[in-house]
């Protein structure tokens, strides 16, 4: 019975040190000078006299790129900027307005408020016509009331989805431009 060979555990972060698997690597000190490039043992032995560790900073490079650093500090703020990073993102929220096609004028501009409030915020508005009984028989009214809604949203919005028909509903995407 033969025995799987032992394999590193996956490493989450850059590699550095021993972990980094190419023979040589283009070198950068630790005051950003570059010293060229030279072979992985000898690298990692200047790094271990500063008291720093060998870290590949771009690894797809030919040679990869290895700098001076130390290990703890590198990963601790790359892990501070990608939460940063994920803070400040904002993620684009879907909202929905629904109308009827017989939606009366005062209806009509309470909706186109929050539709305008909603794309101001930078969020897509899904505008859903609502058919019942006979009303479906009527499709032009319900594709009125979209094209007015679509005219009276030109300057903040775009028509990403055009107006169809799903079922009983007829549906409109807008974003904001």
């Amino acid at each position: 019975m033969m025995r799987r060979p032992m394999q590193a555990p996956p490493m989450n972060g850059p590699r550095f040190n021993e972990f980094i698997q190419s023979p040589k690597v283009r070198v950068i000190d630790h005051e950003g000078e570059n010293l060229g490039v030279m072979y992985t043992r000898e690298a990692m032995e200047q790094a271990q006299e500063l008291g720093l560790d060998l870290v590949e900073v771009s690894p797809n490079a030919d040679p990869p790129v290895a700098k001076f650093l130390d290990v703890g500090k590198f990963k601790y703020e790359a892990q501070k900027k990608a939460n940063l990073a994920r803070k400040s993102q904002k993620t684009q929220e879907i909202k929905e307005i629904k109308m009827r096609p017989n939606i009366d004028d005062h209806d009509y501009d309470t909706k186109m408020k929050k539709i305008h409030e909603f794309i101001g915020d930078g969020d897509k508005v899904k505008v859903t016509l609502r058919f019942r009984g006979r009303e479906l028989s009527h499709g032009q009214l319900g594709m009125a009331v979209l094209q007015r809604v679509a005219a009276d949203t030109t300057e903040v919005a775009k028509v990403e989805s055009y107006p169809r028909m799903e079922g009983r509903q007829m549906l409109m995407v807008l974003s904001p431009k």
